[in-house]
């Protein structure tokens, strides 16, 4: 799934739950608290949410099979490494964290709340844990010139790490598309 395509859906999603809320608020209605249903046809649960978010994820590798003209046999090859391209394209940049920020203490516009004890929790890559480094060292008004300058020269060679390892699984996926798929790919970024 490219970042495009998960922004789109979160900014699709954070929309909806405003409308939602706006809505109820002009009825006189509280919002329901969380985890109960949202809306009509909403998830009602944790579980729930996970069984739609994976929902989602197959519809859209199922577009973006049919988009590249794979056959079945031809996406069990095509898939790990279009997720490997995807996941050092992630990690090349910092992470979506590393975009919008870790929204943690010391952030304007941050919070000190944390991830839901339902909510999986994936391992941060190198770059994210470079750019916090970094951005912990930013927020700090005390810290030195030389910490910022080694933070900074750490972050760069983690990037330039994440780069090379995405050069190398961009390259083994181009040995495995046709031109067609290529051109698509490049089209939606995963290629170059």
């Amino acid at each position: 799934m490219s970042r495009h395509t998960v922004v789109m859906y979160l900014a699709a999603i954070l929309i909806g739950a405003v409308c939602v809320g706006q809505a109820m608020a002009a009825e006189g209605r509280p919002p329901p608290p969380p985890g109960q249903e949202r809306g009509r046809g909403g998830p009602r649960s944790p579980e729930e949410w996970r069984q739609r978010m994976e929902e989602f994820r197959t519809r859209i590798e199922d577009q973006l099979r049919e988009r590249l003209g794979a056959t079945e046999e031809e996406w069990k090859v095509l898939q790990p490494r279009m997720d490997k391209v995807q996941q050092l394209m992630r990690q090349s940049r910092g992470g979506f964290r590393g975009m919008i920020g870790r929204g943690g203490r010391g952030r304007r516009g941050g919070d000190d709340r944390q991830p839901a004890a339902d909510t999986p929790e994936r391992e941060s890559s190198d770059v994210e844990k470079k750019t916090e480094a970094l951005q912990s060292l930013l927020d700090d008004e005390t810290s030195s010139a030389p910490s910022i300058k080694a933070a900074l020269a750490a972050l760069r060679k983690a990037r330039q790490k994440a780069q090379d390892e995405l050069a190398v699984a961009r390259k083994e996926l181009r040995k495995v598309v046709t031109l067609r798929q290529e051109g698509q790919l490049v089209l939606m970024g995963m290629l170059d």
